[in-house]
């Protein structure tokens, strides 16, 4: 099992990885549009999409992953009048490969949250056994 991190302020206080990889599955923890290098986030709720797929591509690079190994996503939504305007975002990212999906209206642990994406990837596998990106 390998944990990934982004080194951000929440993982830190709270005690928890960006994502762990285990054997081929990748789970990414709720990840929001926070800009975890210098700490701002977005006060549009599309933006923040777009800054959470940001992080979430760039977790799953590191686990030698895409968008395209998704198996399954949660989207957890401050307002669910908001839905309408994430579609778009959400198949732009998704829509090639569409992951299983749920969606929920929830109170975010900080205000200024407006979504949270969760993920869970599977890497695909060679015939010789060998996670594609590690052969």
């Amino acid at each position: 099992m390998r944990r990934i991190s982004t080194n951000s302020e929440f993982e830190r206080a709270v005690g928890y990885s960006r994502a762990v990889v285990d054997d081929d599955y990748i789970h990414v923890s709720g990840t929001t549009g926070f800009d975890y290098e210098t700490m701002t986030i977005s006060e549009d709720v599309v933006e923040q999409a777009h800054q959470a797929f940001g992080n979430i591509a760039r977790t799953l690079a590191a686990a030698r992953a895409s968008f395209a190994d998704l198996v399954r996503v949660t989207y957890y939504i401050a307002d669910a009048n908001d839905y309408e305007a994430l579609m778009p975002v959400f198949k732009q990212y998704l829509g090639p490969n569409p992951p299983a999906a749920t969606a929920l209206i929830a109170q975010l642990v900080d205000p200024r949250m407006k979504i949270e994406i969760e993920a869970t990837a599977r890497r695909r596998v060679s015939k010789r056994g060998i996670a594609q990106g590690e052969e």
